[in-house]
């Protein structure tokens, strides 16, 4: 579902509590979002994010820190440019549509107040941010041609004009409501399901009125499986999540802008890895057709035999047919006209050479081959469940690889650890990896031979490293937990997960980064609890 008018107008409110503030920052989180960092009298420092995906369009307060693109676009430039340091005196809604209006000042190189009216319009696949001043379109994050609509063009320049919106009433200021019609075609600022909910609960016997103040006084978000809203939607007789009115706005949307987002900044790594990996599922058929095809190399000595042995009483011809020297049977030997017969006996040695060095060479192509699958779609896997953070360690993995070209070299900063996850509980610590890089240095670098080691079976996933005095029960289940759901298998029951100390780990010599093997170990079967588990990490993250 999309945001409506309605839900605007209460977001709006809220934002508007903020102003008059300063913009402090400008900054991509990625193509279609721009976070804001804005510093309010009485609220101190505010993170915007402004959202014109065309399936998770949105404005809200951030709760988090947000990663940002280390190159602003063409569109955040001009914004720095123009209103880097204004002030937002105001937030205004376009009439109950889903549009709002920033109105700031900034004052330009030679000191002059401008005054710049920034339109967010959040529409749904037409969703769009546009500066304009006096009236005129500076830039907009999606520029519109002529060609592709000719009601509105939208470029640097034109003439800023609002969308087209048919005649409706005030839901505010409202007289008279036919409750057999939807009230998208009758009030501004209705959806579809918030309509269908005024219109079940009027049903019911409640008035209009009450409905709308409590839309409008809300401060809660009600999240369901695939809907949400500031008003408890009744009509789906379905248990809510509740959560702050921001907060819901921050989640709804989430897991699938996360990936968006990863995406976007790694593209490189996502192609290389699904190219390599395709490169090794095709060029492992191949080799195992040559390893099949080396095993016939005795049939060309016997050829070459059989040519020096009855090179004298044979003539010359496309196929000589020779009796087997250790059956009898006649056999047929291809002969090359180009060469006399002791020409092409000496051919056959040297092919029966050739397949039977090339066996050797092909039985480690074939494992080696088998292993960069392997690796490929571990790699693959792990970028299912990171974030942006470990998919740039992911890329340094296949740069250090030589998989990938590094990029432009940058001033040397200071190395940092890996991005691994930290739990901090009551006397014990858990340290989780998410890719082989944050893998590697929790197994090899942060572990001491006491040290609980924790990984899922029979899946590729997390190193799950445990430091404790005193292990318990609760303690191996809850590591078994994460390193189950950081893994394929988070969304399965039953799944088998291995734990040993640390000195039961062997690294596996010229393996890649992240493969260890187990002396001995035990195995515990657990049922991974998203919501659980997404607790602990809220509470106990270091």
């Amino acid at each position: 579902m999309a945001i409506d008018g309605l839900m605007l107008y209460s977001i709006s409110k809220q934002l508007n509590a903020l102003c008059p503030c300063k913009i402090n920052k400008i900054q991509n989180i990625s193509d279609e979002e721009i976070l804001f960092n804005l510093h309010t009298r009485n609220q101190g420092n505010q993170r915007c994010v402004i959202n014109v995906h065309s399936n998770t369009n949105r404005i809200y307060l951030s709760g988090y820190m947000e990663t940002t693109q280390s190159n602003p676009s063409n569109f955040v430039m001009v914004l720095r440019k123009c209103i880097g340091n204004g002030i937002i005196e105001s937030i205004e809604q376009k009439n109950f549509d889903r549009i709002l209006c920033m109105h700031i000042t900034h004052r330009n190189e030679l000191g002059d107040l401008i005054n710049y009216d920034l339109y967010i319009e959040l529409m749904g696949k037409y969703a769009n941010m546009i500066l304009v001043c006096n009236q005129q379109i500076v830039d907009a994050l999606k520029r519109i041609p002529v060609y592709e609509n000719t009601k509105r063009f939208i470029h640097p320049g034109a003439l800023y004009v609002l969308p087209e919106q048919k005649e409706k009433k005030n839901p505010l200021v409202v007289n008279e409501i036919d409750t057999d019609t939807s009230l998208v075609s009758q009030l501004y600022g209705f959806s579809p399901l918030l309509s269908r909910e005024f219109l079940y609960r009027m049903h019911k016997g409640q008035k209009y009125i009450d409905i709308l103040n409590e839309l409008l006084q809300s401060q809660t978000m009600y999240l369901y499986e695939k809907e949400f809203h500031c008003i408890e939607l009744t009509h789906l007789q379905q248990t809510p999540r509740i959560v702050s009115f921001m907060e819901g706005l921050n989640q709804i949307h989430q897991k699938d802008e996360s990936k968006n987002r990863i995406r976007e900044q790694c593209t490189d790594v996502f192609r290389t890895i699904e190219n390599e990996k395709r490169k090794a599922l095709k060029k492992l058929p191949k080799l195992e057709a040559s390893f099949e095809k080396a095993k016939e190399y005795g049939i060309y000595q016997e050829y070459g035999d059989l040519l020096f042995a009855y090179m004298y009483d044979i003539e010359k011809a496309p196929v000589i047919t020779l009796p087997s020297f250790s059956d009898g049977e006649d056999i047929n030997i291809p002969i090359d006209m180009r060469y006399d017969l002791k020409t092409n006996a000496n051919r056959f040695y040297q092919k029966y050479h050739k397949l039977k060095r090339s066996q050797s060479i092909l039985i480690e192509q074939i494992e080696q081959c088998k292993k960069d699958i392997e690796y490929y779609t571990q790699l693959s896997e792990q970028l299912n469940y990171c974030s942006i953070d470990d998919a740039r360690e992911i890329r340094e993995e296949l740069i250090q690889n030589h998989v990938l070209r590094s990029h432009k070299k940058h001033r040397r900063q200071t190395k940092k650890h890996p991005n691994y996850l930290h739990l901090k509980c009551d006397g014990f610590e858990i340290f989780i990896g998410k890719n082989n890089l944050q893998n590697n240095y929790i197994t090899h670098r942060l572990s001491r031979k006491q040290d609980i080691w924790f990984h899922v079976k029979g899946y590729h996933g997390s190193h799950v490293l445990l430091k404790t005095e005193h292990l318990d029960e609760r303690q191996i289940r809850m590591c078994a937990q994460l390193a189950a759901y950081h893994s394929k298998g988070k969304h399965s029951s039953s799944v088998p997960v291995d734990y040993c100390p640390i000195s039961q780990i062997k690294k596996v010599p010229g393996s890649k980064i992240g493969f260890v093997t187990m002396k001995s170990y035990k195995t515990i079967y657990i049922d991974p609890e998203e919501s659980m588990i997404q607790e602990w990490i809220k509470t106990y993250k270091r």
